[in-house]
């Protein structure tokens, strides 16, 4: 299979669904990356453009790791656009990787820009499959389905689905440390451990399911998104 994951910025997808994505890579699936926003405005110290040309190489580093197809759509934080431009954008990328499924955030996100991602996915995956729509790429043949990650630190959300990630939490972290310019800022400036509150979360989830770690998911469901078999490892 090959599944697109979708995340706001740099970090969001390796907090949010870094050891899925291993696991698929190790089972043979084909995985990739797009990222929204460059992040420009997660640091205090570090410039704007310097920060986007540093998070973009940690985002590349990091889904290297799983030698993933990556895309950097390059918007500044808090600056997608209320516009068609990144419908037509996703659209795009989602008929350029032909995934059978999708990863992105919860429509009820604490970020509005985490939110909005979740909804233009959503709507994307759906133009995906109109022929007359952007005519230089093919159509998807059917409507993606789209399933949540968890929401940041895991805040009002009940999974309908886990993912074992007991074998792979440790190449989520390596993944996670990738991005440096959040992980060292957040622990020196913050005292905020990101990489101890994705274990705990994982634990707490694995705990629910009765693993040692796992991620948490829900189907967004709606007409034509349904299949009659797991996609999820």
């Amino acid at each position: 299979m090959k599944v697109l994951a979708v995340g706001a910025h740099p970090d969001d997808l390796e907090i949010g669904c870094g050891g899925t994505l291993v696991r698929m890579k190790q089972q043979g699936h084909e995985i990739a990356m797009c990222v929204m926003t460059n992040g420009d405005l997660g640091h205090k110290v570090i410039p704007r453009e310097e920060l986007a040309q540093i998070r973009e190489t940690e985002a590349r580093a990091s889904a290297a790791q799983l030698e993933a197809e990556f895309f950097m759509m390059g918007y500044s934080d808090f600056s997608v656009p209320d516009s068609e431009e990144p419908i037509a954008r996703l659209t795009e990328v989602i008929r350029q990787v032909q995934p059978d499924f999708i990863i992105t955030h919860p429509q009820d996100d604490y970020m509005r820009e985490h939110s909005r991602v979740g909804e233009l996915v959503f709507e994307a995956s759906f133009r995906a499959t109109v022929p007359h729509l952007y005519q230089h790429l093919t159509p998807t043949e059917e409507v993606v389905p789209v399933y949540q990650m968890e929401s940041f630190g895991g805040v009002g959300f009940v999974p309908e689905h886990y993912v074992d990630i007991s074998a792979t939490l440790q190449r989520k972290l390596s993944m996670l440390r990738e991005h440096r310019s959040q992980v060292e800022w957040l622990l020196e400036h913050d005292k905020v451990d990101v990489c101890e509150m994705v274990t705990s979360l994982a634990r707490c989830r694995g705990i629910q399911c009765g693993v040692q770690y796992a991620e948490g998911f829900r189907e967004r469901r709606a007409y034509l998104r349904g299949r009659p078999a797991r996609l999820l490892p």
